[in-house]
């Protein structure tokens, strides 16, 4: 289970037209990805330079913080202690588990943060890609130290974490794209901006007004390998959407396609037709999980377990035909009013 590239295509159909003033627009890399932040706000006093550093210094310190490829990071440094003590954690890293908990039970513990030894060994981790599947041995191995609420211990208050077993670890991979992104919306928006995107590798928040004066026209991309075309369009203001999809980032062995999305009580790739899953949600972290966890879980349950969570989802299910695979959509009824929204 992982969500390492978003295979969300966020295009936006709002950019200035005719004699509308061009938004302020930055972009660069973060995360092993591309981002991409659109003010439009007309009134800011704060000039592209300006914001260039506030989202360049927001998201090193997300990095310097949460990142599993930075080994001085809060979580590397807590993934490499072999101690048995609680430990402080920091209010973002706090934030990251709470959700993450929530998520793991309503999943029946199919999204877990300590699925590292097993994301490693498909190759899909920081060790580096393999381009064959792990032996049933090293599997079992890895698998032991799985069970965010058995190898991994949170206090009462939240605020402290331990190890229950010392080789265990914490990916935020999962989750940490969308606390990104929710940390740099909260900086624009203590700057004083109202209308803005951000984007990170395809996932986003939108707060107020797209550079025409409506909501912000976001694009879904179809899950099918080497196209980039939009799949649905949606009208967002005000809420983070994330898109997890299961058709770029794998490998093949033996003519068998091995996922990048894991299904952590198996250890393995997941094997249903769902090919991606958007969720829209009050923040990008929250979105962010969710899109990871439903997609792991499929649409068949996912739909009822989205519901029951008051989670707005799409699913795109894979379907054959004699004229090749096509697209069914399965949403809840809360995603399809943005849908609706953004068709009149």
């Amino acid at each position: 289970m992982t969500n390492r590239i978003a295979p969300l295509l966020a295009l936006l159909f709002c950019f200035a037209c005719g004699n509308t003033p061009m938004p302020i627009e930055i972009s660069g890399q973060t995360m092993g990805t591309t981002y991409r932040v659109v003010v439009t706000d007309q009134a800011m006093e704060m000039n592209a330079e300006s914001f260039r550093v506030l989202v360049e210094a927001t998201l090193e310190q997300v990095n310097a913080d949460y990142s599993n490829w930075d080994p001085d990071s809060e979580v590397s440094r807590f993934n490499a202690s072999e101690s048995l003590e609680f430990v402080e954690i920091s209010h973002g890293f706090r934030q990251m588990m709470s959700l993450s908990d929530a998520v793991f039970h309503a999943t029946d513990e199919r999204f877990d943060l300590t699925l590292t030894p097993v994301i490693d060994l498909w190759g899909f981790g920081t060790s580096g890609a393999v381009e064959t599947r792990p032996n049933d041995t090293d599997l079992k191995a890895a698998m032991s130290l799985v069970g965010q609420t058995r190898v991994i211990e949170r206090s009462s208050d939240g605020r402290q974490l331990r190890k229950t077993r010392p080789g265990a670890t914490i990916y935020l991979t999962a989750v940490a794209k969308g606390y990104g992104i929710d940390a740099v919306a909260a900086a624009l928006a203590d700057a004083g901006a109202t209308d803005f995107m951000v984007e990170i590798g395809g996932d986003l928040f939108v707060s107020g007004q797209s550079a025409r004066g409506n909501k912000w026209m976001i694009g879904i991309e179809r899950p099918e390998p080497g196209m980039r075309q939009v799949e649905e369009i949606v009208a967002l203001t005000e809420v983070g959407m994330a898109t997890s999809g299961d058709y770029r980032n794998y490998f093949e062995q033996d003519g068998v396609r091995f996922s990048h999305i894991i299904d952590a009580t198996t250890g393995a790739p997941i094997t249903h037709r769902t090919a991606s899953v958007t969720v829209i949600a009050e923040s990008a972290l929250a979105a962010d999980a969710w899109a990871t966890a439903l997609l792991v879980v499929g649409a068949e349950e996912g739909l009822q377990i989205a519901a029951e969570n008051r989670v707005d989802a799409l699913f795109i299910v894979k379907q054959n035909s004699r004229n090749g695979d096509t697209f069914e959509h399965v949403m809840t009824p809360g995603f399809g009013a943005y849908r609706q929204s953004a068709e009149n």
